[in-house]
């Protein structure tokens, strides 16, 4: 009984450890965007490596998910309702939940591992302790600008990736499934609005802030050298993976139901 009142003590002492220094690092992160120009070189990187490197998976994800969405959507309503609702529910599908959820996963896998990875090299190696000594902020030199990009460029590639699914969905709609430009259009426009878009791009502001905000936790907490670096970037993909789906059902919850 006894060990197992200690192995919960260390295990809560542990949780709320990473808990307070999540806060500590997140509060640090927020004041050093005052600083953004004197580390605009390293936000500029981060906006090409997140944003630009990204987009040619994002988009060949995309156009695979949207072409899936419309074969399953007539699949499964070709018996029941008219065929041009085929073009509502991939768009509305696409812009609410999988352009958003799906590239945030996506983007955890390859993002949030990088950023973890990199941070816990130069951690390792001691290169953060010489950022240090030198009088740089990791914080401001390294979390600040991931997240910033994140938070930026996350937003611009689920834009993509929402015209691109929408694009496939459409080309298999018209060219494998009989239907005519006009009927998916028409459904399209049946039930579209504004504030779907809304909701997407908050979710994608969100995963975006969350992805790289834990890889770079990960990366400045990592110990013991290569294999700590490699724990590192896994244990971020899978706690960025599951922040990811829980602020979804929060997310869609408070917004749709406003």
């Amino acid at each position: 009984m006894t060990a197992l009142f200690k192995f919960i003590g260390r295990r809560a002492y542990g949780f709320f450890g990473h808990l307070y220094r999540m806060w500590t690092y997140a509060l640090a992160s927020a004041l050093e965007v005052r600083n953004v120009y004197f580390y605009r070189r390293q936000i500029i990187e981060q906006f090409y490596w997140i944003g630009v490197e990204t987009l040619p998976l994002v988009c060949l994800i995309s156009v695979f998910t949207g072409m899936a969405i419309s074969i399953q959507t007539a699949y499964q309503m070709s018996d029941y309702v008219p065929r041009y609702m085929v073009g509502s529910i991939v768009v509305k599908s696409t812009v609410l939940e999988l352009a958003p959820t799906m590239m945030a996963l996506v983007i955890a896998g390859r993002v949030g591992a990088g950023i973890a990875s990199e941070i816990g090299t130069m951690k390792v190696s001691e290169q953060v302790d010489a950022l240090q000594s030198m009088a740089v902020d990791p914080v401001g030199y390294l979390m600040m600008p991931r997240v910033l990009g994140g938070l930026i460029m996350v937003p611009v590639l689920v834009v993509f990736s929402e015209v691109v699914a929408i694009g496939g969905g459409f080309a298999i709609a018209v060219l494998k499934m009989g239907l005519s430009p006009v009927e998916f259009v028409k459904g399209m426009r049946l039930d579209f609005y504004p504030y779907d878009v809304f909701v997407g791009l908050v979710k994608a502001m969100t995963y975006g802030g969350l992805i790289t905000f834990i890889g770079s936790y990960m990366g400045l907490e990592t110990r013991g050298g290569a294999a700590g670096v490699g724990a590192a970037a896994t244990t971020s993909v899978v706690f960025s993976s599951a922040l990811i789906l829980i602020s979804d059902y929060f997310i869609t919850h408070t917004l749709l139901n406003i």
